[in-house]
């Protein structure tokens, strides 16, 4: 953590430089408003803004927002009169310098302060509204205005968000309570913001310092990883609100909040330069750019927020863009250059003109600039194995596809649903995969709204009906969950069942191989007297399955191998606004439907050590599948509660929940074990995410003669049957590697 400097410059500062600096950050500035590739964004925000000011009552600002005691339409208000602000401070608007606008958003401005917020008033309802939603918008109204504002009214208008969000340290309805993640972020930005409109240098060293969090040593920096809380973690986790995966809500908000104080004070006295920015920077690849599917932000880490209607995963995912490009800026190399080229890549295969379509001016501005730069090569998606242990999450992608896997356990909630939103969200830490091929608007279109609840892919559930989810986090009483990484490339997920409140459990395995992911489930039991069922695939398409003998083919979805599934094609209707009432998020009223096609196992009522066997093929083509069915190139070696375990030529993977032996691998402790053999060489990664054992000493079937290279964690005895023992107590969860040599040929 870099010490605080002193607030104000040692010479005089022109605080007008920073103001524009500023309007041109929130408008895009320094844009050619003739250039026709800025039409469609000038023409949406004309036109938006144009619809807020006609629909402006007297009195009431907007009908469909009546205030009252709501705190959250008192931030949506402030979020109309921003957007109207900001169309009329943009060149090539039609609202551009309007005296009238300008005039008639200050009277709104006026009517908001007397009655809504004020520095006399005391917070009701949600306190983010107060110290975030509110000030974030209020803050940046007045920055847009400028001198338009008299100086007694932006006087008023400070002093309130200097009541409610007077810095980034502590929460000002309840001083304990210091601010972490991305609250504290969100917070630094808004301070930064307020500074710039008063022209206040204490504000701007506020802001700068509450992001690196001066004010108690650094103990909730966000430029520093989480050991607990809220934060980025070494693995590449993000955690907020103490047990919820939030990379691409929370997390995401941290990173734009980041990027857009970082520019603002970029070359000013207050610039931001703790040597802990690199923990933001670094999370670009290793945080987000998981987690990005061809511009998509994958809604296993999204939370509540994926019921939110206007911010799906495409638009988050455009918000990673923009932050990233934003950073890039003023990034030092080689973030610059690695930054230009994943946004590149983002937008591309995401549909260059899909992101232009949607974005504002100044996403459009940054994405123009990266996109006509040929010296940038566009950076392919990330090809790999990838295990967040710390929030319960795995990602196994390939060029064209992915696959994620949302797990939960005692550290990590399964589900969180406030504020009235994701009332339908029990299963979505079950063990939920998603797989996204080129169908990119799989999840985002009316997916959360329409889908069964009961049967999201990849879960193995009860069917009792459920009343909806109110104001709660529930993380489960199991310590299994996570997974183990071979060579980044492969890897095993497992995760051990406990239903929520009923007698289910069960054990669930995911071997993520080239081109296939193989899921087993075993010790399914429950005593309750209903029905258990996992499910293969629940997918919104209007393709017609192909059914085989023990195999299925789905158009744009690929390939599955089973036996004894049952399958529906339904057309199934819902309203978003049936699983998000939230104050700022509520969805619409309207009905809307998808189609889709279910493949599930059927357990039976009071299931006792069930089991299941399934193979997602994805992007496979018809004949592909039918070919992998028949050759069984991925074979099951065990599926038992003891241990799970799948072979391939090269490769062996076995969860074992119980001492024991799986081809060549004996173990004498709980793990996941993942081998790859090439030629002599014997590449092996063991992981425990339960995080309860010390020690695991693994013993091979095979000889070796010599270590190639293993982790300081890893002592080997080589030999005709080599020992490996693992030192995997306080690991917490990550992956173990060694590789030895001269062994045996043949299979794993």
């Amino acid at each position: 953590m870099r010490s605080s400097r002193s607030a104000r410059p040692s010479a005089p500062y022109d605080f007008e430089r920073l103001r524009a600096s500023a309007v041109n950050l929130l408008t895009g500035g320094g844009f050619d408003a003739s250039d026709p590739v800025y039409e469609r964004p000038l023409t949406t925000l004309s036109e938006r803004a144009a619809g807020w000011l006609a629909g402006m009552a007297p009195g009431l600002i907007w009908p469909d927002l009546p205030l009252g005691d709501r705190p959250g339409r008192v931030t949506g208000s402030y979020g109309r009169l921003r957007l109207i602000a900001t169309a009329w401070a943009t060149p090539g608007t039609a609202q551009h310098g309007d005296d009238a606008v300008a005039a008639r958003v200050i009277e709104a401005l006026d009517l908001l302060h007397e009655g809504h917020y004020n520095e006399r008033l005391a917070e009701t309802g949600n306190w983010w509204f107060w110290e975030i939603g509110t000030p974030a918008e209020l803050a940046r109204v007045c920055v847009l205005l400028g001198d338009r504002l008299d100086a007694g009214r932006a006087e008023a208008y400070l002093r309130a968000i200097d009541r409610f969000c007077p810095d980034a340290d502590r929460r000002a309805g309840w001083p304990d309570a210091s601010e972490s993640g991305s609250n504290r972020a969100d917070k630094a930005s808004i301070v930064a913001f307020r500074g710039v409109a008063g022209r206040d240098p204490g504000k701007l060293a506020l802001a700068r310092d509450g992001l690196s969090d001066v004010r108690d040593g650094g103990r909730h920096s966000v430029f520093s990883y989480a050991e607990s809380g809220d934060g980025f973690y070494r693995d590449g986790s993000f955690i907020q609100h103490g047990s919820v995966a939030y990379t691409g809500s929370y997390g995401l908000s941290l990173l734009i909040a980041v990027s857009e104080s970082v520019a603002l004070l970029h070359g000013s006295p207050w610039e931001v330069s703790d040597p802990g920015l690199r923990v933001v920077l670094d999370a670009v690849e290793r945080s987000f750019a998981p987690f990005v599917h061809d511009g998509l932000l994958m809604d296993t880490v999204r939370g509540r927020a994926a019921t939110r209607q206007a911010f799906s995963d495409r638009v988050a995912g455009h918000g990673v863009i923009g932050a990233v490009l934003l950073l890039a800026e003023s990034a030092p190399e080689p973030y610059r250059s690695r930054f230009r080229a994943l946004a590149k890549g983002w937008i591309e295969r995401g549909g260059s003109r899909a992101y232009l379509r949607h974005a504002d001016v100044p996403e459009t501005r940054r994405a123009v600039a990266v996109l006509d730069d040929k010296s940038v090569e566009a950076a392919p998606g990330p090809s790999g194995h990838f295990v967040f242990p710390s929030m319960d999450r795995v990602v196994h992608r390939r060029p064209g596809w992915s696959v994620a896997i949302g797990m939960s356990s005692r550290r990590v909630a399964a589900y969180e649903a406030i504020n009235g939103e994701n009332p339908r969200g029990w299963y979505t830490g079950d063990g939920m995969t998603y797989l996204y091929t080129g169908d990119l608007d799989h999840y985002g279109h009316d997916f959360w709204p329409t889908v069964n609840p009961y049967r999201l892919p990849g879960t193995t559930v009860d069917t009792r009906e459920r009343a909806g989810l109110d104001f709660t986090a529930y993380r489960p009483a199991n310590e299994q969950a996570g997974g183990v990484a071979l060579e980044r490339r492969y890897g095993v997920a497992a995760m051990e069942l406990a239903g929520d409140g009923v007698s289910l459990r069960a054990r669930k395995s995911w071997f993520c191989l080239d081109s296939a992911v193989v899921a087993l489930g075993s010790g399914i039991t429950s005593t309750d007297g209903r029905r258990i069922e996992t499910v293969v695939e629940n997918r919104a398409t209007r393709a017609e399955p192909y059914l085989g003998d023990g195999w299925a083919h789905l158009p744009g979805a690929g390939g599955y191998v089973f036996e004894g599934v049952s399958t529906l094609v339904e057309t199934r209707t819902g309203r978003w606004r049936d699983i998000n009432a939230g104050d700022d998020t509520e969805g619409a009223a309207d009905l809307v439907s998808r189609r889709y096609v279910t493949f599930w196992y059927d357990h039976g009522v009071d299931p006792c050590d069930a089991a299941y066997a399934y193979v997602l093929l994805p992007n496979a083509t018809r004949e592909r599948t039918r070919s992998f069915h028949r050759a069984r190139p991925a074979r099951v070696l065990a599926n038992t509660r003891d241990v799970q375990a799948v072979r391939t030529r090269s490769l062996l993977g076995a969860t074992f929940w119980t001492p024991g032996t799986a081809g060549i691998v004996s173990v004498d402790r709980p793990c996941v074990v993942m081998l790859r053999r090439a030629g002599e060489r014997l590449s092996l990664a063991v992981a425990d995410p339960s995080r309860t054992v010390d020690v695991v000493t693994i013993t091979l079937g095979r000889s070796a003669r010599e270590v190639v290279s293993a982790d300081e964690t890893v002592s080997v005895r080589t030999g005709r049957t080599p020992a490996i023992t693992v030192a995997v107590g306080g690991s917490l969860g990550r992956s173990h590697g060694v590789e030895l040599s001269g062994s045996a040929p043949g299979s794993p």
